[in-house]
């Protein structure tokens, strides 16, 4: 009997979400980063929290009204501009300078394990994230970036989930058919475009309601695919 494309013993890699998936923001905050409020305070000791809360919200706000994932410095300048705060070339660099993603960021407890075995079994891995550039050298810095191929991120490739190309460009990268690739998000609505794509997909849910689309709570779950 053929096996049905999506089905275990069919797929052959794992396409993955970054953030809410592997890695995590220590205080919970994923933008601006956990240092934005100490950052400007050093060039404008005088901002409240009240105006800086009022700012983040500018700054939601055009990070969803952007077609991509913006770049860094023009989504500081619109919470900058918000705070009343001269946005110098020294206070943008400061905002963007590189730190080490320990300091900001963890993987959730089921990553590292999950990675590892899925590489011993030869699952082959890659990422599609909306996310910066720096993706890479974040997951460098948590010690995972050796089990990906590939990555398909928002801010290089000009477009974000659900466009298509997100998906395809990882798939593509791995030379495999989407109905070898099972993508894993923690956000359903993406899950579901990937499989009405051809992807096999399952939708993490580790601490929310399980929704209408095929469903994970663990990371580890993800082992019986292969």
């Amino acid at each position: 009997m053929t096996t049905p494309p999506g089905s275990p013993g069919h797929l052959r890699a794992v396409l993955f979400d970054s953030g809410g998936v592997l890695m995590q923001p220590i205080g919970g905050r994923w933008n601006p980063r956990a240092d934005f409020e100490q950052t400007v305070l050093a060039h404008a000791p005088s901002i409240t929290p009240e105006q800086f809360a009022a700012a983040i919200t500018s700054g939601d706000h055009f990070f969803a009204a952007s077609s991509s994932t913006p770049d860094h410095d023009d989504y500081h300048r619109v919470m900058l501009h918000h705070l009343g705060v001269d946005p110098t070339s020294r206070l943008l660099a400061d905002l963007r300078r590189e730190v080490p993603p320990s300091l900001l960021l963890e993987t959730y407890p089921d990553v590292e394990e999950t990675l590892e075995e899925l590489s011993r079994r030869g699952v082959r891995m890659a990422v599609v994230s909306d996310a910066w550039p720096n993706l890479p050298a974040l997951h460098a810095g948590l010690g995972i970036d050796r089990f990906f191929e590939a990555y398909a991120i928002s801010a290089v490739l000009g477009c974000t989930k659900p466009d298509p190309h997100m998906y395809h460009h990882a798939s593509d990268a791995l030379d495999l058919a989407p109905a070898e690739c099972l993508f894993v998000d923690d956000d359903p609505e993406l899950v579901a475009a990937a499989i009405r794509l051809g992807y096999a997909g399952r939708a993490l849910c580790r601490d929310s309601a399980v929704p209408d689309v095929p469903s994970l709570t663990s990371l580890t779950e993800v082992l019986d695919f292969f």
